[in-house]
């Protein structure tokens, strides 16, 4: 009976969890190096099908300018994989779905904002009307409402919510100005 160092041992399981690893996880673990930090920013690998890459890209340039070195792409990616790929589709098609989840992840809830003026405004009631003078009237109205009792802006002396005053000193109209 032979006995095997653990070092021996963990080096055969490592082996052999390396040889059972999906192709599209080892893909995944190595795409950034292969492409590079700035085309891994913009492009999300989507599946294997039939030994053909699917990538998702963020723009219709980026797909564009990839398909021209997808050779290139493919070399490095066949000496990173167990079995090689055949070919490389880049399309804008699987990018929406991700950018849409992260925008509603990194979304600000209205009373975090700056500009929040608080649950005490009350919404007029609003009516459509065919009079321009009598719109502007009921905008000016509103407006007028929404203002009242707001701190004066230091710099143009408008109406500002305190927020703005709080994290710019100014309005944001100024605030903006400056930049």
């Amino acid at each position: 009976m032979s006995l095997k160092s653990i070092n021996d041992i963990l080096g055969i399981l490592q082996k052999q969890a390396k040889w059972q690893e999906q192709p599209f996880q080892l893909l995944l673990k190595c795409w950034a190096e292969v492409v590079g930090p700035v085309a891994a920013a913009n492009t999300r690998p989507l599946s294997i099908q039939r030994d053909v890459l699917s990538v998702a890209t963020s723009s219709a340039a980026w797909a564009q300018n990839l398909t021209f070195g997808r050779t290139s792409l493919l070399l490095k990616l066949n000496k990173k994989l167990p079995t090689p790929l055949f070919d490389i589709r880049f399309s804008t098609a699987g990018w929406q779905n991700r950018s849409v989840e992260r925008k509603q992840q990194q979304s600000v809830s209205p009373d975090e904002h700056p500009s929040y003026l608080g649950d005490e405004i009350k919404h007029p009631d609003v009516t459509p009307t065919k009079d321009v003078n009598a719109a502007f009237g009921h905008w000016t109205k509103i407006m007028r409402s929404r203002s009242h009792g707001l701190p004066f802006c230091p710099q143009c002396q408008s109406p500002t919510p305190a927020g703005e005053l709080q994290r710019w000193e100014v309005c944001s109209v100024c605030a903006a100005k400056r930049f």
